[in-house]
């Protein structure tokens, strides 16, 4: 039995764990080249549902690569909303200088992190996500991206059921470029510097 006394106490304890309880995911993004920056982001109920909506939505592995890319492209857009990475830019010389800004190291590692929410989730029925993929060209220049691999698909094997998904091409909030691995490693892409 609750003594008189504590149960308004009670009441309200319950009330503010709920609160709490009801916080959405955090997550750490990366910014200012090379991870130099991080902050801790949080996505509310309401925008993790609407990406468990638009990922429950997809019926093959190739619809679940379009929403994936249009779930970055939120969630980032989100980000940007509560931290300096609303000033990014695709490429990298459009927001040269800028503080915010994201190169190939800060997306891919962002990106993986918001795939692992996505497949924690239990929103991703198509794909595994995988450790970030490498590109290199002329020896010097070197890029990174999110990749994932389809888990259904039956009769492709290897690189060709991998994929990127690759956030650095466009300004933040726009979706992320998702394309095949070996597209991707032989320099294809929306252009962009």
């Amino acid at each position: 039995m609750i003594a008189r006394g504590v149960r308004p106490l009670l009441g309200v304890l319950l009330f503010c764990c709920a609160l709490v309880g009801g916080a959405a995911e955090q997550i750490t993004i990366c910014f200012n080249y090379g991870c130099l920056n991080q902050a801790e982001v949080e996505f509310s109920d309401g925008q993790l549902d609407e990406v468990a909506e638009l990922l429950g939505g997809a019926r093959t592995a190739a619809e679940e690569r379009e929403a994936i890319g249009e779930a970055v492209g939120r969630l980032l857009g989100w980000a940007g909303q509560q931290s300096p990475i609303a000033a990014d830019r695709g490429g990298n010389y459009d927001d040269d200088g800028v503080y915010g800004r994201m190169d190939c190291i800060d997306h891919s590692t962002t990106t993986t992190r918001l795939l692992r929410l996505m497949e924690q989730s239990g929103w991703l029925r198509f794909h595994k996500v995988l450790r970030p993929a490498l590109r290199s060209r002329f020896i010097v220049f070197h890029h990174f991206a999110a990749q994932i691999k389809d888990i259904v698909t039956v009769g492709v094997k290897g690189a060709a059921r991998r994929y990127v998904v690759d956030s650095w091409f466009f300004d933040n909030g726009q979706p992320a470029v998702v394309m095949p691995l070996a597209a991707w490693l032989v320099g294809e892409g929306p252009d962009a510097d």
